[in-house]
Parts: structure tokens; C-alpha cells; sequence
């Protein structure tokens, strides 16, 4: 399946709830979002049976996401559907791992491949205030990180640093995740949301500091990368055990190759994180639309993906919701 500009979309992320059970400051209002009506929601059976469609239009991938995706009741039945009538071989997750610890050996025994852990602090301080909790969140995501790599499955821990924030924790995270042997990804804060409020810190920035700790960096050959198939581009530093890798959706553009696409948790497909275009599928779907119909719609949807966003020129276009009712 391709877009109208020629590029192959065969990733697609599912999100399965808008609920969470953090409130962090730069995805969700202090007071709270109106959750979806539990009926507007896409069943597991619903959301299995667009995955399998999508599949057949050449999506390989698919990423499961939220709100937080471990709250969603039922997450183990919906990995095998798409693992066995679906037929997806790579099956990921983005998480904030507090209810990971638990679950981690039950995700990875029914299919789950790959999870993203996000991380942005090592301070218990820090986290409370950035993700509105109090107790010991953090304490609960280290422990589903370490459970996650004891389950077997490939893990990559994702930060984004905001100025003023967690700017003292970029060393000690990447220090963490050389300790257990797994890749952090720095990513780009977007103007989406309450995200708007917080001053980024850009990549080049962020490489700057890093090389001051580490020495010399150096870009890693795509066939070398921890993650070739992604956004993140990684490097090398003279004194850092492993990679380090970016995505930097405002300072350098990868929108050229971008392949995928969101499902959120209502039905709705949507083709680029800035633009509120795209195709209601739930509509069709409950009407009883059938398979061919169904293709024709996300076919068409996906022609008119947009070419690029544009954050820093047409702000006035941002989809005006939040990254958690979106997906993450």
C-alpha cells in the first residue's frame, strides 16, 4: 500500500484506550480529559478485524498504544488475534511500564515482540512531576523494565527532554541504559497539546551534551542500527557503551519516509499527527460494511496522506487534541 507520494505505509499503531494511569504534564490536562463513551470504543474483535484487513493491504507492523495500552482489559487476547488470524510476526508496545511487571511474561508468551518504555527521569521528584503521581510510579516501571527483559523481549526506552525539566537527567538515563544493555531513544517534544506549554531541547543540542560527556559522536550505518525500520536515527559516542538514537520531528524532518498510519481507540484513522484528516472506519464498520468496502476506504484515506507536517509554519492546523487521546 502506498500514499500519494510514493512511500510504502506498512506500519500501523493501534491505539486501544485514551485512559491512563499517569497524568504526565506534557500529554494530559492537570484535570483530566473526557474518556470515550466504553461503547465508542473499537472491540477487540472490531480492532482485530481492521488489523487484518489493514494486513492484507500490506501493513507488517503494528504497535499497540494508548492512553496506556496495559489498562486495556483483555490486551493478551487482542496480541493473539493479530498474531494468529492476523498473521503479524512483530508485534510492539509503547508503555509506561508501572503495570509491566506483572504482565511482561504473559505479553511475551502470547506474541508481544518489542516494547518501548517511556522514561524521562530517574528522579522519584522528577517523575511525580511529570507525570502528576505520587507513591512509587517509578520504582514500578524500573521493575517492568528489568521483567520485561527477563520475559525475553526487546526493549528500548524512549525520553523526551524539556528544558527546565529533566534536562540533569539525560546523563544519568543514558548511563542506565548502557547498564542494561538496551538503546534510549531521545525524542522531540511536539507542539501537540499540553505539550505546547514546554520548551523543548532540540537534537543537535542534546548531541552537543552528550559529546561533552562522551567524546565524539558518529552516526550509525542504517544496516548497524539498534532499530533500522524506524524514525530514530542512532549514534556512536568515543566513550558510551552501545547507541544513542534521536527522533527529531521538528529539528530534522523525516517525513519523507514515514509509513505509518493511527487507528485510534474510537475508529478513526489518521494519516499524520499534526493534521485532524482522515477516515471514520467505525462508522462503516458497525454498519456492516464489508471487507472490500473497508480496503477501498483506508486505501483512499491513505492517498491523500498528507506530504509533511508543518509544526513550525501552520500552527493553526494541529489537531487540536491531546497526544492521549490521539496515541501515542
Amino acid at each position: 500500500m502506498t500514499d500519494g507520494y510514493g512511500r510504502e505505509i506498512d506500519y500501523l499503531r493501534i491505539s486501544l484506550t485514551d485512559k491512563c494511569n499517569l497524568r504526565c504534564s506534557y500529554c494530559m490536562p492537570r484535570e483530566g480529559i473526557r474518556h470515550i463513551e466504553h461503547g465508542d470504543i473499537l472491540t477487540l474483535e472490531e480492532t482485530g478485524r481492521l488489523a487484518r484487513i489493514m494486513a492484507e493491504l500490506g501493513i507488517r507492523r503494528v504497535r499497540l498504544t494508548g492512553g496506556e495500552p496495559l489498562v486495556r482489559r483483555g490486551i493478551t487476547d487482542l496480541i493473539k488475534i493479530l498474531r494468529e488470524e492476523c498473521g503479524f510476526n512483530e508485534i510492539s508496545m509503547t508503555s509506561n511500564g508501572v503495570l509491566l511487571a506483572d504482565m511482561a511474561e504473559g505479553l511475551y508468551d502470547v506474541g508481544l515482540t518489542d516494547i518501548n518504555i517511556s522514561l524521562d527521569t530517574l528522579r522519584e521528584d522528577c517523575f511525580s512531576l511529570i507525570t502528576r503521581s505520587e507513591g512509587s510510579g517509578l520504582i514500578c516501571t524500573l521493575d517492568g523494565i528489568d521483567s520485561a527483559l527477563e520475559a525475553g523481549l526487546r526493549v528500548k526506552l524512549n525520553c523526551v527532554p524539556m528544558r527546565g525539566i529533566n534536562e540533569e537527567d539525560i546523563i544519568p538515563l543514558t548511563e542506565y541504559a548502557a547498564d542494561k544493555g538496551v538503546s534510549i531513544r531521545f525524542i522531540e517534544l511536539m507542539p501537540i497539546g499540553c505539550a505546547g506549554s514546554f520548551e523543548r531541547i532540540s537534537t543537535d543540542e542534546l548531541i552537543r551534551r552528550l559529546e561533552d560527556r562522551y567524546g565524539a559522536s558518529t552516526p550509525v550505518q542504517c544496516s548497524m542500527k539498534a532499530d533500522d525500520r524506524g524514525p530514530a536515527e542512532y549514534y556512536t559516542f568515543q566513550e558510551y557503551r552501545g547507541q544513542i538514537g534521536f527522533i527529531s520531528p521538528i529539528s530534522h524532518k523525516f517525513c519523507d519516509r514515514c509509513r505509518r498510519i493511527r487507528l485510534t481507540a474510537g475508529g478513526f484513522l489518521k494519516l499524520c499527527l499534526q493534521y485532524p484528516d482522515g477516515v471514520d472506519l467505525k462508522i462503516p464498520l458497525r454498519n456492516g460494511a464489508r471487507d472490500e468496502e473497508l480496503k477501498k476506504l483506508i486505501a483512499d484515506a491513505v492517498k491523500v496522506k498528507p506530504a509533511s507536517h508543518s509544526f513550525d509554519t501552520l500552527r493553526d492546523t494541529i489537531d487540536k487534541r491531546r497526544m492521549v487521546e490521539i496515541g501515542g
